[in-house]
């Protein structure tokens, strides 16, 4: 999956004005009657929910709308030329890049059908009938069409969820997703079987809930350490995170400290709902340390579920607490967003 890309886009150019002469039958000192040239089409990047990242784009690094058709006699206007849009996830920004390096985020599609223009295409040239004056009746001139614009352009993907399960590799996160969700993520007995994002849909009482699975984190992640620092910002617009500890680690603690360390150090995403969730407790060598993990997790400050993703123990009420934290979440958002409104009320002048 590619959540990444720099392309090119470029507007169409506009097509030429025309230069032309009545020429009709009984028609003396027939004037001008050239055609303006169409406008290019321009380039339009939208949110679609069918796409879920950026591969089918391809290796093509260029993206060209139609150009603008030439004015023709008869005042005839040229057709515009056809515009080109994209297809990006949800989720997406799109950053244009100036000369220098610098990035100006031009727009955050969150919504499915929102769209961006990026690149206007070219204006089209004028036909020698809008040069005719009371001096010059018979003008043998016509302007060409404007170039459409072009912007190197960076489409940049955060997935849009309701949790995200977070971890050290080998601690059960794929297990966990599918025992969820209905994502097949590949399983294994080795660390970092997940590479990339993988989304899984969580059925629930009134709505379905989007899970991802982030690929596993360790120290210094946010520094580009393990695979953790290229997937983290898929983490900035999830509504909960779910802590996913291996019960079987000796370390336990220092587990949960380093995650979440790592989480606070990217961005500031310390303030985001959290569960901590002990997995492997059907192990035997779980079994016999869980009261001392219990003890030491009790005074967390988060809710905390010792489960068994294999066989299912506790899973479901792991899943109820984490939709009813997630209602809660989008709940509290939607009142700090109607409190950033502005409203301003004009007194009257006298």
């Amino acid at each position: 999956m590619l959540y990444k890309r720099e392309i090119i886009v470029r507007g169409g150019c506009g097509g030429d004005g025309c230069v032309s002469f009545r020429r009709e039958k009984h028609v003396p000192f027939g004037g001008p009657d050239g055609g303006d040239g169409g406008d290019g089409g321009g380039v339009v990047i939208i949110a679609s929910p069918d796409v879920i990242d950026l591969t089918f784009l391809g290796r093509k690094k260029e993206f060209v709308a139609g150009n603008g058709y030439r004015g023709s006699g008869g005042r005839k206007h040229g057709k515009k030329g056809e515009g080109l849009a994209i297809s990006v996830p949800v989720g997406t920004m799109v950053f244009a890049k100036a000369g220098s390096g610098e990035e100006m985020l031009l727009a955050d599609l969150r919504t499915p059908g929102q769209q961006v223009l990026v690149v206007k295409g070219g204006r089209g040239g004028l036909g020698n009938a809008r040069f005719a004056t009371a001096v010059n009746q018979a003008p043998e001139i016509a302007s060409k069409g404007e170039p459409g614009e072009e912007r190197h352009i960076i489409l940049e993907v955060k997935l849009i969820t309701d949790m995200c399960i977070i971890g050290q590799p080998n601690s059960g996160k794929s297990t966990l997703l599918s025992a969820i969700s209905r994502a097949k993520p590949e399983i294994a007995d080795y660390p970092f079987t997940t590479r990339q994002p993988i989304l899984g849909v969580m059925p629930g009482d009134k709505r379905d809930f989007i899970v991802a699975e982030i690929p596993g984190l360790v120290e210094g992640a946010h520094l580009g350490k393990g695979l953790g620092n290229e997937f983290l910002r898929h983490v900035e617009r999830t509504k909960l995170l779910v802590y996913l500890l291996d019960g079987s680690s000796p370390t336990v603690m220092d587990d949960l400290r380093t995650l979440d360390n790592e989480i606070a150090l990217y961005k500031s995403l310390a303030q985001k709902p959290k569960i901590v969730a002990v997995n492997k407790i059907d192990l035997p060598e779980v079994q016999a340390r869980l009261p001392e993990v219990k003890q030491r997790l009790s005074n967390l400050g988060m809710p905390v579920f010792y489960i068994s993703a294999l066989k299912g123990q506790a899973v479901l009420e792991l899943t109820k607490k984490a939709m009813a934290m997630v209602e809660q979440a989008s709940r509290d958002e939607e009142l700090i967003s109607e409190a950033q409104i502005a409203i301003f009320r004009p007194k009257p002048r006298k």
